[in-house]
C-alpha cells in the first residue's frame, strides 16, 4: 500500500471536516465524488487512521493519499551502505545517479528490501519508505521509515524543521567565508547557510569553494537555486550552471552528508555524519595541481 501524498494540516480559521478540508488538496482528487470514494474505499488515512468523511480535523493533523492498488516494489538487488538501523527507522546512503522513487525499477525505494530488515512492529507499513527525498544527481543520507507511526512522526518533525540536514558541495568560484540565503523560491520562503571550509585555484574557473550547507527548509532544488543564485552555481550543475562550467562526466558535486533529528519513538538523539564522496578531493586536488603546472610552465 503506497502512499502517494501527504498533507500536514494548516491553522483552520474555523472547524472543517475531512471531507470538506480534502477539496483541492490532492490533485488525484479534484472532485467531491472522487474525495467521498477514496475515503469510503479507506484510501485516506488521518493520522495513520481510517476515519469516516465527517471526521474534524485540526491543526497538525497528517493526511495521507494512498494508493490500495499498488503492487509491492519489485526488490532491485543493489548494495546500500546502512548508516542506521532500528525496528522503526533507517538511513542509508544513496549514490549519486539513483532516483529516490518512482515508476522505473532502479529505485532507493526498490533497493530497500533488500538491504533492511523488515519492521517487527504492528504496525510495520507494507513496505519500507524513504521520508524525504534527494535530487537524482545528489548522494547522501536518505531517512526510511518502517512503520506508520514513524513515517507520521518523521513528517511532522520535517514539517516543524525539526530534522537538520548538512551538505558538502564544490561551487564556482570564490565564495564569502560565510552567509545566508533566503532568496524565495515559487513564493516560498527559503533559508540556507553556508560556510566556506575551502578555496583552491582553477585554470578555468579561477578559483573553486568548497562549502558546507545547512539548510532551514527543504525546498525542490534549494540549495542548487541559491547558490546559483548568488553567483557561485555548484559545479556539475546542467540545470543552474551557465553554458560551458559543467564538467564532463564527473557529475553533481553535492551530497547530504549530515543528518541529525530526536528519535520520534525512542528516547535519543540520533546524529549521523558520513565522509563527502572522494571525487570531492581528488577534483580540488586536481584543480590545485593543474594550476601550479600551468604557472610553472609560464
Amino acid at each position: 500500500m503506497l502512499i502517494e501524498r501527504h498533507h500536514i494540516t494548516k491553522e483552520l480559521p474555523e472547524a472543517t471536516r475531512l471531507i470538506d478540508y480534502l477539496s483541492g488538496i490532492f490533485p488525484q482528487l479534484p472532485t467531491h465524488n472522487r474525495i467521498k470514494k477514496a475515503i469510503k474505499k479507506g484510501a485516506i488515512r488521518l493520522n495513520g487512521a481510517v476515519v469516516e468523511g465527517s471526521r474534524w480535523v485540526k491543526y497538525g493533523d497528517i493526511i495521507e493519499l494512498h494508493d490500495l492498488e499498488e503492487k509491492p516494489p519489485k526488490i532491485f538487488p543493489l548494495k546500500l551502505e546502512i548508516v542506521y538501523e532500528d525496528d522503526f527507522l533507517a538511513v542509508v546512503w544513496k549514490p549519486a545517479g539513483i532516483v529516490v522513487s518512482g515508476n522505473q525499477y532502479k529505485t532507493l525505494t526498490n533497493a530497500l528490501g533488500y538491504n533492511l530488515e523488515p519492521s517487527s512492529q504492528r504496525d510495520a507499513l507494507p513496505w519500507m519508505l524513504p521520508v524525504h527525498r534527494l535530487d537524482a544527481p545528489t548522494s547522501g543520507l536518505v531517512l526510511i521509515a518502517k512503520t506508520v507511526q514513524a513515517r507520521i512522526r518523521l513528517a511532522r518533525l520535517f514539517e516543524q524543521h525539526a530534522i537538520r540536514k548538512k551538505y558538502r558541495a564544490i561551487v564556482v568560484g570564490e565564495t564569502k567565508e560565510k552567509g545566508i540565503i533566503s532568496t524565495p523560491i515559487e513564493g516560498q520562503n527559503t533559508l540556507t547557510e553556508f560556510i566556506r571550509l575551502q578555496v583552491v585555484p582553477s585554470i578555468k574557473n579561477k578559483a573553486l569553494s568548497l562549502v558546507e550547507l545547512l539548510p532551514t527548509t527543504g525546498r525542490t532544488h534549494q540549495l542548487r537555486i541559491h547558490l546559483s543564485g548568488i553567483g557561485h552555481p555548484i559545479v556539475g550543475d546542467k540545470r543552474y550552471s551557465p553554458p560551458g562550467k559543467v564538467l564532463r562526466q564527473k557529475g553533481l558535486f553535492l551530497s547530504a552528508t549530515g543528518l541529525s533529528f530526536e528519535h520520534p519513538l525512542l528516547d535519543k538523539k540520533i546524529s549521523l555524519e558520513r565522509n563527502m564522496p572522494y571525487k570531492f578531493t581528488t577534483l580540488m586536488e586536481r584543480e590545485v595541481k593543474m594550476w601550479k603546472r600551468k604557472n610553472n610552465s609560464e
